[in-house]
This record gives C-alpha cells, sequence and structure tokens, in this order.
C-alpha cells in the first residue's frame, strides 16, 4: 500500500465516512470525533504542494509540526512544488537542489524507449551546462524491466530491420554517453532490474543499490542477448582484470560469464548483486528505501567535489579462437544430454560469438566499440528468427518466458 490507514481514512473524508463505519458496528475512538468537533478534518496537515507537515496529536489536542527528514526525498512532491524541469510521456526531469538533477523514467514496467533516451541526452546535455551530477532512479515498484520488447517485436514483425537497428545503436551508443560523462551519473536501482535496467547500471559512474536488488541480464529468455553493452561490461568486469596478469586462464572467469548470461541469472539481493559483478566494490547499498535517492545526491554531490572524471576509455580481452571451441562443445554436450533446446543451442552458440570476439583467431585486447559491434550484429541476426520473435511474443503475453 501507498498510503496507510490514516492516509487512507483522510483520503476517503473522516468526516464523511465516520457516521457509516458507526451505523456498520465500527467503534470509533472517542479522539476522532474531538477532532472533528474541533473543525480539524485531517489526521495529516499539509502544506501548499500536499507534502505532510504535520500530525494530529490526540493528547494535545491540535496539530504537531513534522520535522523534515533531509534522508528522504520523495520525487512527487518534488514535482508538485515546481521542481519539474522537462518531461514526455516516459521520463520527467527533476531538479534535485544543489547542483544535481535526476532522471525519472515513468513508461510501463519502466522499459526503456525512445522518450526515456531523449529525456536522458537532455540531462546528460545539463553536465555540459551548469549541473554538477545526475542521478537515475524512480519510485516505482521496480526499478526497470528492460528495453521495450513490444516495439522491438512490432518493427521485426514488420520488417523494419534498419530502424531496429538504429534504436540499438542508440542505446549502445546513449549508455556510453553515461558511461564516459563528464560528471558524475549515479545510478540507484533497486526491485527488478533486468536486461537494459542492468546495462544502465553498470554503465553509471557510481551506483547506490537499495539491499533488495533483483538485477540481471536475461535476454537470452526471449531469444537475444544483451544488445546495450551488457556482454562488453561483463567481459571489461570479470574477465579483462585477471587477463592483466601474465599466463592468466581466462576460461574459468569465460566460463562463468556465459553461464551468468545464457541461464538468464538474475541476483536474489544487492549483496549476490556484487558477487555477480553487476555492482564494484566501491558501489553503495542502502538498507532504507526510503532514503535511497537522497544517498545517491550525496553520493553524486561528493564525487562532483572530489573533482571527478571520466574513465579512460577501455581495452576488452577477447579470447578468441580456443575459448570459443571449448565453450561451444560445452553447449554442444548440453544440447546432446538433452539440458537445452535446438534454439538455446543456436543462442548459447551466438553468445558465445559475442563473449570472445568473434572469428579472431588469437586473443587480443579491443576496443569496447569492437564488442558492441558483435552484439549489436548478433542482436539483429536473432530479431530477423521466427523462435525469438515466438518468445517475445510469448513474454509480453504471459509475462514468463517460453522455451520453444
Amino acid at each position: 500500500h501507498e498510503m496507510g490507514p490514516f492516509e487512507i481514512w483522510d483520503a476517503i473524508g473522516v468526516r464523511d465516512s465516520l457516521p457509516r463505519m458507526e451505523a456498520d458496528g465500527y467503534a470509533v475512538a472517542p479522539w476522532v470525533h474531538t477532532m472533528l468537533d474541533q473543525g480539524i478534518e485531517t489526521f495529516y496537515r499539509r502544506d501548499s504542494v500536499g507534502r505532510v507537515n504535520g500530525v494530529y496529536d490526540p493528547n494535545v489536542g491540535g496539530y504537531i509540526d513534522l520535522a523534515e527528514d533531509k534522508n528522504i526525498i520523495i520525487l512527487k512532491d518534488l514535482k508538485n512544488a515546481g521542481h519539474e524541469i522537462a518531461h514526455n510521456e516516459s521520463a520527467s526531469l527533476i531538479d534535485l537542489g544543489d547542483g544535481i538533477i535526476l532522471l525519472e523514467a515513468h513508461s510501463k514496467g519502466n522499459t526503456f524507449d525512445d522518450d526515456i533516451f531523449k529525456m536522458m541526452a537532455r540531462g546528460l546535455d545539463g553536465l555540459d551546462s551548469g549541473y554538477e551530477g545526475m542521478v537515475i532512479s524512480n519510485q516505482a515498484d521496480n526499478f526497470s524491466l528492460g528495453a521495450n520488447l513490444f516495439l522491438a517485436m512490432m518493427l521485426a514483425h514488420g520488417g523494419q530491420f534498419d530502424q531496429l537497428e538504429q534504436a540499438l545503436k542508440a542505446g549502445q551508443d546513449m549508455l556510453m554517453r553515461v558511461r564516459y560523462a563528464p560528471k558524475p551519473v549515479v545510478v540507484a536501482p533497486f526491485g527488478q532490474t533486468l536486461g537494459g535496467g542492468a546495462e544502465l547500471t553498470m554503465a553509471a559512474a557510481r551506483v547506490v543499490a537499495h539491499s533488495e536488488l533483483y538485477i540481471g541480464l536475461v535476454e537470452t529468455g526471449v531469444g537475444i542477448v544483451p544488445g546495450w553493452g551488457g556482454c562488453k561490461e561483463m567481459l571489461r568486469r570479470a574477465l579483462s582484470p585477471v587477463m592483466q596478469t601474465q599466463n592468466a586462464d581466462p576460461l574459468p572467469h569465460l566460463q562463468k560469464v556465459f553461464e551468468q548470461i545464457a541461464l538468464a541469472k538474475v541476483s536474489e539481493s544487492a549483496m549476490i548483486a556484487r558477487e555477480m559483478g553487476f555492482l564494484s566494490p566501491s558501489d553503495r547499498i542502502v538498507m532504507n528505501r526510503s532514503h535511497q535517492i537522497a544517498a545517491a545526491k550525496r553520493t553524486a554531490l561528493e564525487m562532483a567535489e572530489a573533482g571527478y572524471a571520466p574513465p579512460p576509455r577501455a581495452k576488452v580481452y577477447a579470447a578468441g579462437r580456443d575459448a570459443k571451441a571449448a565453450l561451444t562443445v560445452g553447449v554442444f554436450m548440453m544440447r546432446d544430454a538433452k539440458y537445452i533446446s535446438e534454439y538455446d543451442q543456436k543462442l548459447a552458440n551466438k553468445l558465445v560469438h559475442v563473449l570472445c570476439g568473434g572469428n579472431i583467431t588469437a586473443p587480443a585486447w579491443v576496443d569496447e566499440q569492437y564488442i558492441l559491434d558483435l552484439e549489436r550484429e548478433v542482436s539483429m541476426s536473432l530479431f530477423a528468427e521466427p523462435k525469438t520473435q515466438e518468445r517475445i511474443a510469448y513474454t509480453l503475453q504471459n509475462g514468463k518466458p517460453l522455451r520453444n
């Protein structure tokens, strides 16, 4: 419930509902009658923009002031108070004060579409014109369910593959812009943070996560591979640091990344998300969801005050032909044992192709864009597959993946 019992009573009208309650046999506390006799109509007092600033105290016989909690930021109240800078159907930009801007998604499921990216671009532009940092979060039930699959399915069904590829490229470019923004971009995820939501989280300069975080790259469940940098980021985080050591074996670490994506594993908490590589050791975890946005704002301010600079452009380790062969054999054995379907095998081999650097014959350090191009190439080939289109349609209709 968004409202507590006394907020609900205020909403339906204390004076209007009281006779009905008593007629139905519910005993109403005498102090409620006293409150109404005093001409006080609500348990909570609100200011001109709807924020609660007082509560009725029966012992006092009137309202007592509520001290403002600096650790709680309510986006709806900020918008009512005129702090909304811009908005469209899918997102809003809100001024949090102290030079920090916030991007709030409010599309269905907070799925990413062109409107959200337009507002994200406007927020990033603001970092070049006076703002000191940016927070990306919202106060819905879940942070984000990823990309807008319905739009992707419509484009694929209509044969509009050029537009679909443009959308994929736009998402990749936007998340790279987030990663290399000149000032700190802090993402504050919570609840279900899936697909593109996970990729946005990993693109952030810093993450302030709620402890209840269910994050994962779940694209294989709908017949595609992560296409907005998820593969690239997992390689950069899990494999590239290990391969800085001479003669290190990439296969165990590559195998872990492969299994995590291929099996669409989702964390059970923020702590497990850290173990899975979605959060870095420097990312923060907060226990109180009500404090999350304020903590993200403080983090952005601290990073700005410390003289934040974007990270240098990274190289990613691509393991090449031998690792690709080893993983492909593992996939074949899973299919031979009937643990996966024939189409699962095809998806897994496509994922292996991306994670190992495509068709390169020997291990190499490659630009991030090289892996992004592979992600996009493989995603486009899979969107054209009837079985992928079946998986997307089934997921949209039933809310769960199809094994075909």
